[in-house]
This record gives C-alpha cells, sequence and structure tokens, in this order.
C-alpha cells in the first residue's frame, strides 16, 4: 500500500456551508490519481478479510469511495440515497439533524438476512447520517462488519452513535 499524507490532498473551505464552520473538501483528493489510490487501498486493506458481500455508499461520496472500495474487493454496490430518490420500493429512516430532520433509504430488495457489508462515507462528523444507514442495513438483517470513511471529525464524537461497530478512518482531525 501507497503510504501518502493524505491530509495534504484535503482542502478547509471555511464558513461553508454556513458562517463558523470549515468544510473538509476531498476534490482535491479525487483529482490527484495518487492520493485517490492512496484513499480506496486504505479502505481496502482495513476491510480485506472480512469476507463481505457489499460495500453500503451513503450519498453522495459515499457513492464515490464506495464504488471504488467494491470493485477493489470484488463484490457487489448498493447505495443509500436520500428520500425519493430510489426508483422501486424502500426501507426508510428518518433522523435528526441539528436543525431539523433527513430521511434515507436503501431498496427493500437490497440486502438479505445475514448478509455481510461494510458502510462507506467520506466523513464522519457528528454520526447521525451514518447511524441511520446502520439502522436500514440492520433492519433488513444484514450483518455490519465495519464502517468506513476517508476523514473523520474526531472533537465531535461521532463514533459514539456506532456502538460496539468497527470504525475505520483514513484521516483523523
Amino acid at each position: 500500500m501507497t503510504k501518502i499524507d493524505l491530509k495534504k490532498f484535503i482542502r478547509d473551505i471555511p464558513d461553508f456551508p454556513k458562517k463558523g464552520i470549515v468544510f473538509k473538501d476531498v476534490t482535491t483528493l479525487l483529482k490527484d490519481k495518487d492520493a485517490l489510490k492512496a484513499a480506496v487501498d486504505s479502505l481496502a486493506h482495513a476491510f480485506a478479510g472480512k469476507d463481505i458481500a457489499y460495500v453500503v455508499g451513503i450519498e453522495s461520496r459515499g457513492f464515490i469511495f464506495g464504488t471504488a472500495l467494491a470493485y477493489t474487493l470484488g463484490v457487489g454496490f448498493i447505495p443509500v440515497r436520500k428520500k425519493g430518490k430510489l426508483p422501486a420500493r424502500t426501507r426508510t429512516v428518518t433522523y435528526d439533524l441539528e436543525y431539523g430532520t433527513d430521511t434515507l433509504e436503501i431498496h427493500a430488495d437490497a440486502l438479505k438476512e445475514g448478509d455481510k457489508v461494510v458502510i462507506i462515507d467520506d466523513l464522519l462528523a457528528t454520526g447521525g447520517t451514518v447511524a441511520a444507514a446502520v439502522k436500514l442495513v440492520a433492519d433488513a438483517g444484514a450483518r455490519i462488519e465495519g464502517v468506513g470513511f476517508i476523514i473523520e471529525l474526531s472533537f465531535l464524537n461521532g463514533r459514539t452513535k456506532l456502538g460496539n461497530l468497527p470504525v475505520f478512518s483514513a484521516i483523523q482531525y
């Protein structure tokens, strides 16, 4: 696995999406072929040997890293999307945000009892979105072998919403 300091490829955008927030922009990592490869390889290394059947990716940047990981591991990919974006019958979960609520969906037939999966997103902050995705997957009866991120904002304690699930993050702030 190539050893690259991935933090060098993350751009900070102050006051986005609102004042006081420093947005961690992964597009600068994505455009560098070596950094992108190193990021996906780090996820693949973390989940190698887990005998998973699927990578579940959370909209939208989780799709980027999740499909690359699924390809690398030779497994299928399942999207978790925002409400109203999936065409077939769905399972739905609504969860709390700092200001209001949001809803995530997965196709009702995407997973079956006992399927082994990992859940991938680009960033772990407060953990609400990924906890909702965990609920969707668990309610389908699948076994979550781990949860992975490129970036973790450790100071926001998002891991606490994931219980005892194994969590991997390539970069911590």
